[in-house]
């Protein structure tokens, strides 16, 4: 895995997470609609940390800095 995500996408990315945490926790989403956000809130965070995102690859998207 190329890593393939700048520093800019991993915050932005981190903090839709943490938004979408604390709708969940404060109860103003809940049901069906609350568990895919919460699974996209999971993937943000995950691509986040490992600096990888699968769906840029496929789009031809890059947005680490070249070195």
């Amino acid at each position: 895995m190329k890593k393939n995500m700048g520093t800019l996408d991993k915050s932005i990315r981190i903090i839709v997470a943490v938004i979408i945490a604390s709708l969940y926790f404060t109860k103003v989403i809940s049901g069906t609609l609350a568990i895919v956000l919460l699974i996209f809130a999971a993937v943000f965070i995950v691509t986040s940390f490992i600096s990888f995102c699968p769906l840029y690859p496929i789009i031809g998207l890059n947005t680490r800095k070249k070195v």
